[in-house]
């Protein structure tokens, strides 16, 4: 550790990698029908069967023709037509053209197609005004957007609604997927009341469970909710014994500090072992990770921040390795200009929410006020983490920072 660690803290990094290097993804593979596959891994490449488009097309409604027949002012005969769907068919007598809408097949012959806004129709035929014509113009070729056997979407893609429809085109009914993680959660604390109820002297009301659970939907995993479990051990030890029999992975919130009430590190020790508790990060120290006997276990904070936090940043990433996904990327760091002061102490990577914009076409952040990981109102108003190093102290108005733009996990 450097200096500026806290000491018996695990930095980011470090943890990142002890994690990610134990995941191995899951084997087990489905095939569903393609309307059914958005937000799945492929656990196959997507080759092309067919080449896209699978005949030469006009790009534009008009007129087909063959450029040898072209001349000064001349008028052509209409031959006959063609519409998506219904390609022209018969004898196309030289010096005539072939009235052609968008996305038909292109006669046998022709070698350009002139747009309908540059010709003129009358009684005697079309006359074109385009003085320049070249060949293939607004013609699209066979296999100009995909060949086939191109490889369209590599093993690892996680489905959605832009890939759906484009494997569609290429007339794949069913595809080949990793299946899903199942991710079981709960929240531990006598001190947590469902929603709907009234709250008690010193009670609050469970929100990290409406934070953890569309978390998991978001990243490509199924989510078990086992609701609220009481500060009793042996309560706790039967829904852990619970979870990890309905699920790859348990995630719990609350629990994993140092509270004469909190268990979980007791009964993890009992059920399996411990990988890491505690990480130099800032909110979320008290980030747990472990092995029970037949899942993995990640404990979150309690503070709601802190869960969303840990979950977004650490759970992320080892979900995706999970589940195959090979194609996913970390957000990307990018540099901006502090319009405001950012409080910060050495020892801890710190994820403080903040307010993106764009000054000038340059990234400029603010803070979003209170950074307490209880203060879940700052979290709803930010659309960036501002990621401070951790031997990083204050940071002053107009120094430079690292945000990261919130993925659509969090949207």
């Amino acid at each position: 550790m450097g200096c500026c660690d806290a000491p018996g803290l695990m930095p980011l990094e470090e943890a990142m990698e002890n994690m990610l290097s134990r995941i191995k993804p899951i084997q087990t593979t489905l095939q569903l029908p393609l309307a059914e596959a958005i937000g799945y891994v492929l656990a196959e490449d997507i080759l092309s069967p067919i080449f896209v488009p699978p005949f030469d097309n006009s790009a534009m409604d008009g007129y087909a023709i063959r450029i040898a027949d072209l001349s000064n002012n001349a008028t052509m005969p209409v031959a006959g037509k063609s519409f998506a769907g219904q390609p022209f068919e018969g004898e196309w007598p030289q010096g005539s053209c072939v009235r052609i809408m968008t996305g038909a097949k292109i006669p046998d012959g022709c070698d350009a197609v002139i747009m309908q806004e540059n010709t003129v129709v009358s009684e005697d035929g079309v006359t074109f005004t385009q003085t320049e014509v070249k060949p293939q113009n607004n013609i699209r070729p066979t296999g100009d957007d995909i060949r086939k056997g191109d490889i369209v979407l590599p093993k690892g893609s996680r489905l959605t609604s832009r890939d759906i429809p484009m494997i569609a085109t290429l007339g794949i009914s069913h595809v080949t997927v990793v299946r899903k993680p199942r991710v079981a959660f709960f929240s531990t604390g006598d001190e947590l009341k469902p929603l709907g109820q009234p709250l008690a002297e010193g009670q609050i009301y469970d929100s990290n469970r409406y934070g953890i659970k569309p978390l998991i939907e978001n990243f490509g995993c199924e989510p078990i909710d086992l609701g609220i479990i009481p500060d009793c051990p042996e309560t706790l030890k039967a829904t852990f014994e619970q979870a990890q029999s309905l699920a790859d992975v348990v995630v719990t919130s609350g629990g994993v500090s140092v509270g004469e009430a909190d268990y979980t590190k007791d009964i993890l020790e009992e059920l399996g072992e411990i990988g890491f508790w505690k990480l130099a990060i800032k909110p979320g120290k008290p980030f747990a990770f472990g092995k029970l006997s037949t899942a993995w276990f990640c404990g979150l904070p309690g503070n709601p921040v802190s869960a969303v936090l840990t979950m977004y940043v650490l759970v992320q990433p080892m979900l995706a390795k999970l589940s195959g996904h090979t194609e996913w990327k970390a957000p990307e760091s990018i540099p901006a200009t502090t319009k405001t002061a950012f409080k910060k102490v050495p020892g801890r990577t710190d994820y403080q929410r903040g307010i993106y914009t764009i000054e000038d076409g340059k990234f400029v952040v603010e803070t979003t006020g209170n950074q307490s990981s209880g203060a879940f109102r700052s979290m709803s108003l930010a659309n960036c983490f501002v990621v401070l190093e951790r031997e990083r102290g204050r940071v002053e108005v107009g120094e430079t920072v690292n945000i990261q733009l919130f993925n659509s996990t969090l949207y």
